[in-house]
């Protein structure tokens, strides 16, 4: 059951008949408050039953397929570049009438144990997880499409965030998609990628594209590097102003995850330090790689849109 949130008596009592009127009203916001968790109940019971039971007896786990093929088959079909190739949208629709592909590609992901996944190399540890968040996120998607506009309508972002609804499994254990990105993905002992911010994909406007292909170990270094490149090159949501000593508008993402940013991946200890190394897609003028170059310029952070990635709208 979701936490629910404390009650707090703030409106002023009548003094007459004081102590029944407190009674009635303490009796009101309990009633109120019991409702309200009942509500939330019911959101995560809904979510927990979303993701269809799969028969871990029909599947092989040692026959699992790294290339994610399945996925990246469905991917192709419903998920495309915009004409500046910096971000996508999804079919939801079609997506919707592809649902039993999904569920069948889900299904062998949640067929893995922990010891099978410990015994994987990190790329394929890391491919798993990144296309287990996004896999997830779509099915969680289509559980209510198309009655919503963005993932947070999927629950209460304050006591029953759509990030901590525990409604598949993986590893052996329900799960939430907050646990894949931070707990398995980003609190592994051997994380050094922050280029994993460019991959994981919340189904929103705001989110760095949804790629539409699956990641695979074989090229993930590749893939994670091509869609840094296409995100910084995207202007509704990372650019820099020459004006004065520079400054870049950037993604809230840096913000939020400044920190595996500024970890020392590729010598990098700062996040002006990694965005230096993507003057080319930060701004086309000479002056502003320059400016980039020197280092001094300032961050500010553009908007966030959590409008749904749907291809509809």
């Amino acid at each position: 059951m979701p936490p629910c949130l404390p009650v707090t008596l703030t409106t002023p009592l009548p003094p007459r008949n004081l102590h029944m009127t407190r009674s009635r009203h303490i009796l009101s916001v309990l009633w109120a408050t019991l409702a309200l968790c009942a509500t939330g109940f019911t959101t995560a019971y809904t979510a927990a039953a979303d993701t269809p039971a799969f028969d871990a007896g029909s599947f092989d786990p040692s026959s699992f397929d790294h290339r994610h093929a399945r996925f990246t088959a469905l991917l192709n079909r419903h998920v495309s570049w915009n004409a500046a190739g910096t971000a996508t949208t999804v079919d939801y629709a079609a997506l919707a009438r592809d649902r039993t592909t999904l569920d069948a590609y889900t299904g062998s992901l949640s067929a893995i144990k922990m010891d099978e996944f410990n015994a994987w190399s990190k790329a394929e540890r890391v491919s798993f997880l990144i296309n287990a968040y996004n896999a997830f996120t779509l099915q969680r998607i289509l559980s209510r499409y198309p009655n919503l506009e963005s993932i947070r309508d999927l629950g209460n972002i304050v006591w029953d965030s759509p990030w901590k609804q525990r409604f598949f499994v993986l590893l052996g254990a329900r799960r939430h998609l907050d646990e894949v990105e931070h707990e398995l993905l980003r609190g592994a002992a051997d994380f050094d990628e922050p280029r994993i911010h460019f991959a994981v994909n919340c189904a929103s406007v705001g989110c760095p594209a949804l790629r539409p292909e699956a990641y695979r170990p074989d090229r993930l270094s590749a893939q994670l590097e091509d869609q840094t490149r296409r995100f910084l090159r995207d202007r509704t949501r990372n650019r820099f102003d020459p004006d004065g000593r520079g400054t870049a508008w950037i993604s809230p993402i840096f913000k939020w995850y400044a920190e595996d940013f500024e970890a020392g991946h590729r010598g990098h200890s700062s996040l002006q330090h990694f965005l230096q190394a993507y003057s080319q897609e930060l701004t086309g003028s000479t002056d502003g790689r320059e400016l980039l170059q020197r280092g001094a310029f300032a961050l500010k952070y553009s908007d966030y849109s959590w409008k749904l990635n749907d291809r509809a709208r």
